[in-house]
């Protein structure tokens, strides 16, 4: 039905009815000028066949799964509830859902940080004490470094277990988030790919795909083909490098790793840039107005007021200028620059 090898007559006239609005691309280029790299992720999102590399079956799976369906449920739902134009109601949808989950996990996934914050005096502290009595018992029984140290670290990471469970913060809490949103993102996206190819029957008198096409506004009258301006893949990648920024931007001490996760979280909001521009707008405006509304929550997250209303502990990094702050860091990193 999308990609696979065995593929019902509706999805084997796919390609003529893309021919008709002008795809595939003429040769040696992708869509509006990409280069043919990108073909898979554009064949993929219309339906077109992949070949023999496999990648129908996993995404007709994905595509045909029950949380797809539960994510269209919802987008019929809302239409039917509001009488909205398909633009606002992706819109209103995505707002929702980032109320109504993303946001509270996103107030958790801040309290449990800050909780954990809070406890870096303590076992610094712990930590010293540690190692001056891990080293004069190693000094008594004559034990080697790699035996000091092995007995160190031990016990500073059944200690620090102890501190996480005491004070209910383990750090694995805050990724909750992370492993409720992405799903989200995917199976939304999914359903509003299965709506623009008109892989979801409606029972209206005007099908799902029609409605799609006219429920656009501005520049992106018609929701099932691609932005042909690059405006939306482009906004998405600006609002994508502006959350990594602000992320970059706070005070507290980065590693190593956490160095080259933000340089790849930045190579990846570049690259979403061409991967927006070969779906339909549909997808696209719900990738702008997630990222939108995840900058938000981000700047909200920051602000005293609403930190206290969550009951977030303060910490010594907190700042009760929040956005002045901000304002004073992007400044001096982008335009103070010699």
């Amino acid at each position: 039905m999308l990609c696979g090898a065995r593929q019902p007559l509706r999805s084997r006239l796919l390609p003529t009815l893309l021919r008709s609005k002008g795809w595939p691309p003429g040769r040696g280029e992708g869509s509006l000028g990409t280069p043919n790299v990108l073909l898979p992720v554009a064949a993929c999102s219309y339906g077109v066949p992949a070949g023999p590399a496999g990648i129908g079956g996993w995404y007709e799976t994905l595509a045909s799964s029950a949380p797809a369906h539960w994510a269209e449920a919802l987008l019929l739902g809302t239409q039917d509830a509001t009488g909205l134009p398909w633009w606002a109601n992706i819109i209103v949808t995505t707002t929702a859902l980032r109320s109504a989950v993303t946001l509270p996990l996103a107030a958790y996934q801040n309290y449990v940080l800050a909780k954990v914050e809070n406890l870096q005096p303590e076992i610094k502290t712990i930590a010293k004490n540690l190692n001056y009595d891990v080293a004069l018992q190693a000094k008594q029984l004559g034990w080697s470094k790699r035996l000091t140290r092995l007995v160190y670290l031990n016990n500073m990471r059944r200690i620090v277990s102890e501190l996480y469970i005491r004070d209910n913060c383990h750090p694995f809490k805050a990724t909750l988030v992370v492993w409720i949103q992405i799903p989200m993102w995917i199976f939304m996206s999914v359903a509003l790919r299965n709506f623009s190819l008109g892989i979801t029957d409606s029972e209206g008198a005007i099908s799902i795909q029609e409605q799609l096409s006219t429920g656009g506004v501005l520049w992106f009258p018609d929701l099932t083909v691609l932005d042909s301006t690059w405006i939306l893949p482009i906004s998405l990648g600006v609002l994508n490098l502006l959350i990594v920024e602000i992320f970059a931007s706070q005070k507290f001490e980065k590693s190593r790793f956490q160095k080259y996760v933000t340089h790849l979280i930045r190579g990846v909001s570049v690259l979403m840039i061409p991967i927006a521009a070969t779906v339909p707008s549909s997808i696209a405006l719900y990738w702008l107005c997630s990222s939108f509304l995840g900058l938000s929550q981000n700047l909200l997250l920051r602000s005293p007021g609403f930190r206290q209303f969550c009951r977030i502990p303060r910490t010594r990094s907190q700042s009760d200028t929040p956005y002045k702050d901000l304002f004073a860091v992007f400044y001096a990193k982008f335009f103070l620059r010699k």
